[in-house]
């Protein structure tokens, strides 16, 4: 994957554009004693390895510009890989990553914690992915979306059925992969999207609900659905 790099002139900018009340996450942190003395001393440390998304927000928040290097190095190529698998295009998946990663530093001063920070952070990324697919739509063709193609890091490609893997004819996997992409594509925007979270960013349940602004037992039913969906659709595949 390529790196991400954001420049102080952008940074700059961003400072001067508020954040959008899509992107600030609501409700207060509430930061016992015994926290408020370990964050001071990892502060002090120079080592903000031993504090939480949140208080590394809160450090960035007062200023501590190392706050946005640790979120950076931590969230960078989850972020990228998240954005590559709705875009399918490496450059695009980069600046749309740069834009998630801009937003973040201009919600520094409103933050105040409600979910996890990966939670918040997803739901900016899933909005600008969302966005750019609708602005872009009529230039997408039905390679868009690669459920089942290896993963760009790993090498490793995940199943969309619980089965175990096939062992069948380089054709017929192709013709299977094909299939995927096509009925991956014809899924409802929000099971699309789950399904991405799910499979290959690891967000439970509660998490991707947070993302989607669903209560967890509808995101279950939204992605018993779609996998329900390519299932039957893929039988003659699995």
């Amino acid at each position: 994957m390529g790196t991400l790099a954001l420049h102080p002139g952008l940074l700059g900018a961003a400072q001067r554009k508020p954040a959008t009340p899509a992107d600030r996450p609501a409700g207060p942190i509430d930061l016992s004693p015994e926290r408020t003395a370990i964050r001071a001393a990892a502060v002090a440390r120079g080592d903000l390895s031993a504090l939480t998304d949140a208080e590394v927000m809160l450090e960035l928040r007062s200023g501590n510009m190392a706050a946005f290097d640790v979120l950076l190095a931590k969230y960078r190529k989850p972020i990228i890989n998240f954005m590559y698998r709705m875009v399918h295009n490496q450059a695009v998946a980069e600046e749309l990553a740069q834009e998630v990663f801009l937003r973040v530093y201009r919600s520094r001063e409103t933050y105040r914690a409600e979910a996890r920070f990966s939670t918040w952070l997803y739901r900016i990324a899933t909005n600008l992915g969302v966005n750019h697919a609708r602005d872009t739509k009529h230039e997408r063709s039905a390679s868009t979306i690669y459920l089942d193609e290896p993963d760009p890091e790993t090498g490793t490609t995940p199943d969309v059925a619980d089965s175990t893997p096939s062992a069948e004819a380089d054709m017929l996997q192709r013709e299977r992969m094909n299939a995927i992409r096509q009925h991956v594509l014809a899924l409802p925007e929000r099971q699309r999207i789950a399904v991405l979270m799910h499979k290959y960013e690891g967000l439970d349940y509660k998490q991707i609900g947070e993302v989607l602004k669903l209560s967890e037992s509808a995101t279950k039913s939204l992605l018993f659905r779609a996998y329900q969906t390519l299932r039957e659709k893929l039988k003659d595949f699995v």
